[in-house]
Order: structure tokens, then sequence, then C-alpha cells
């Protein structure tokens, strides 16, 4: 065989190869798209109900479902619940983001004695499923008069938060200690070093730590469920899930319209995001 044939058949395997890459890709990407195509969708049924749909989209479409979302709040307060959600998730966020960033800068920077057993403690922690303790943390609630009480999951949410730290850790850890030694050479303390060093080299895992605190709360069902039994109180998440079967294009409304702040701030912060948790993943 030539040289010129050889050539030809790699370069014709390699057209093959990636033509039967791409389809798998698309196949993938349509299995995700569909669903959220078919929420949007029905989100717009002019009648409202899931029952009238032809096959799997609605006959007729409209605006009504999403007038009514923000319209006809006497027994379904979705503006309300909306409200309740970005209370929940941007105190959480706030909170929590301090915690995580101040509890991985410890274990990256300070050598102490039980740095290691605690490393391993909230790691062979971290493989539970979080909804194991939900009957402990009703009781420590119910104890502390925290039912029914939206700081009751800010606080929940914030003091979990830091058994994730590993990545902002990894994040740490590339950043040299050299730089920390030459700044307390020159008088800087340990608090000054942290806050006019370290922070202004960690805008990334800020961006990750604050998004990842934010997104939790704000789509979460199960704690929320378990805490909140007032109605007014509800955030977006278990409010929806009380809408009767009847409404389900107000059901559709309501998700398509709370996904779209957390699409807004992934579109405008995706950059530091994964930066953030690619430079977190080399040493965590």
């Amino acid at each position: 065989m030539s040289k010129k044939t050889a050539k030809r058949h790699m370069t014709a395997g390699k057209i093959i190869d990636t033509g039967v890459t791409y389809a798998l890709l698309l196949l993938v990407a349509f299995v995700f798209f569909f669903p959220c195509l078919w929420l949007i969708l029905a989100s717009f049924s002019k009648s409202g109900s899931i029952y009238s749909f032809d096959g799997f989209f609605p006959q007729e479409y409209s605006l009504a479902s999403f007038q009514k979302l923000f319209t006809d709040t006497a027994l379904y307060n979705y503006p309300r619940w909306f409200l309740n959600t970005l209370f929940v998730a941007s105190g959480s966020c706030i909170l929590g983001t301090f915690l995580v960033i101040l509890t991985a800068y410890t274990m990256s920077r300070f050598e102490f004695k039980m740095r290691k057993p605690m490393m391993k403690t909230t790691m062979v922690l971290g493989m539970f499923p979080s909804f194991m303790g939900m009957i402990a943390v009703y009781l420590l609630m119910t104890q502390f008069n925290l039912i029914n009480h939206l700081w009751g999951l800010i606080l929940i949410y914030s003091a979990g938060a830091p058994m994730g730290y590993l990545t902002q850790k990894g994040f740490f850890d590339t950043i040299p200690k050299a730089i920390d030694e030459a700044a307390r050479m020159d008088g800087a303390t340990n608090f000054q070093v942290f806050t006019k060093i370290n922070l202004p080299l960690s805008k990334p895992i800020i961006v990750y730590t604050a998004l990842s605190s934010f997104t939790w709360p704000w789509s979460d069902f199960i704690l929320p469920k378990l805490l909140l039994k007032e109605k007014n109180l509800y955030t977006v998440a278990v409010g929806l899930m009380s809408l009767d079967e009847t409404e389900f294009a107000r059901f559709a409304a309501g998700s398509v319209f709370i996904a779209v702040p957390i699409v807004i701030l992934y579109f405008f912060l995706v950059k530091d995001m994964v930066n953030g948790m690619a430079a977190g993943a080399v040493k965590g």
C-alpha cells in the first residue's frame, strides 16, 4: 500500500471517528435538552392543565400562566415565595462563602496538631448523604425555636458549607507560601496577609464558592419542606410542589422563571467559576 493510499485511509477513519463522536454528543445533548424544552413550552399552555396536552406539548399557547403566576396570589403567593428563596439563598451565600474561605485558608496555610485528623474526619463525613441527619437537624431546630424561621435555613446551610472546603483549600495550596513569608518579613500580620495578599489573588475560587453556596439553597426542597410549615414562608421549590395538578402550566412557568437568575449568574461568572474549580482541583 502506497503512502498516499494509507494517508487517504487515515483521513477517512478520522472523519468517521469525528462524525460518530459528534453524533453521540448531539444525542446526549438532545436527551438533556428535551425535558427543558418541554417544560418551557408547557409553561405557555393556554389551558394550564397537563391533561389537555396533545402528546408531549400543549395544544394552544399563551402568556396567561406567567401573568397568573404573579397576579393570582390569594392561594399561591409565588412573588412571596420568590423573595423568601432570594433571602435564604443570599444570606446562605454570604455567610457560607465567608465560612468556607476561612476554613480552607486555615487548613491550607496553618499547621496545627488536629489539622490532618480534622481533614480526614470531614472527608469521611462527606461520604454520607446530608438527608441522613434530617431528624437530628429538626430536633435541634425545635430546641432553638427556629422552626418556621427563614434564618434557621440560612444557619443550617451556612454551617454545612465548610464541610466542602477541599476544593477551596486546593486553590490556596497553589498560591506560593513564599509570598506570605515575604509579607510577614515586611511586618504584615496574618490578617493583613489574608486580606491584602491572598484574597485579591483568590477571585476565581471566591466566585465559585459564592455561586455554589447560592445555588444549593436556591433549588433545595427537602430542608425547607422539613422546617417551614407556614405557606407564606415557603421557598419556591416547596411552594411549587404544593400546586394542584390542574395548575401544571403555572408550575412550569414558576420553574422556568426561578431558573432565570441562576442562568444569568452562570453566564456572567462561568469563566471565574471554571478557573477556580480547575485550580482548586490541582492539589485538592
